[in-house]
């Protein structure tokens, strides 16, 4: 996150306190990896938070380099298999479903080459203007096929539900990822991930209906 360590690690928390929440408010096994959703993004702030004290003291420089690698596995690596799966699971209608796994097979792609680009070529992080940049040496541009494959999956997917109010994920998500690119493209990666963790209040928002969602399916099956 943006600003400061402290910042960071009171987001980390906060977000990882509604990842709780909705995980208790799940009530199918189908739901747990969206309900874990907030739960992840916490951790992700939380290690931010390392990053941001390695960055700005001596004492803690030993943990940059772990830090930065496991917050970029988290915004290059789990997010794009994540999302379109974690939707997968919870989609109900036949067609929609076989598109769901397509978008799915899409994301894990995007990840699978964004944890070769991690582990072949150097990656650093500088603390600049009160934002982290992520100096990042992939042969990946703005550009280029493989950031639209990733924003296919990461945004697309939430659209292609059949589940009530789904499409509020792929809205949230859109807009944050156009007000970080506009408003701070330097600092992308870490403003977007601030931003896209409001996704976090979204998922809170939708359990209910895929609760209502899960029991509608449960009660046809029955019948």
């Amino acid at each position: 996150m943006c600003f400061s360590a402290t910042a960071s690690f009171a987001a980390g928390i906060a977000l990882s306190t509604v990842g709780v929440i909705t995980l208790k408010k799940s009530e199918a096994t189908s739901q747990l990896m969206f309900a874990v959703i907030p739960l992840i993004f916490g951790l992700q702030q939380l290690t931010e938070s390392v990053v941001w004290m390695a960055l700005n003291n001596p004492e803690y420089a030993h943990l940059k380099t772990i830090s930065v690698y496991t917050f970029i596995a988290f915004a290059q690596i789990i997010w794009p298999s994540w999302v379109p799966l974690s939707i997968l699971l919870m989609e109900k209608r036949p067609l929609r479903k076989k598109i769901l796994y397509f978008f799915s097979a899409i994301g894990l792609m995007v990840s699978i080459h964004l944890a070769y680009c991690l582990d072949v070529y150097p990656v650093d992080a500088y603390a600049k203007e009160h934002h982290i940049f992520y100096d990042l040496k992939y042969p990946v541009g703005p550009g280029s096929d493989g950031v639209g494959f990733y924003l296919l999956a990461i945004i697309f997917t939430p659209f292609l539900s059949s589940i009530k109010k789904m499409w509020v994920v792929g809205l949230v998500t859109l807009l944050s990822f156009v007000v970080a690119k506009i408003f701070f493209e330097h600092f992308l990666i870490s403003v977007w991930c601030m931003f896209a963790a409001i996704i976090s209040v979204v998922v809170w928002y939708m359990m209910p209906h895929l609760n209502e969602h899960y029991r509608l399916h449960k009660l046809k099956i029955s019948f």
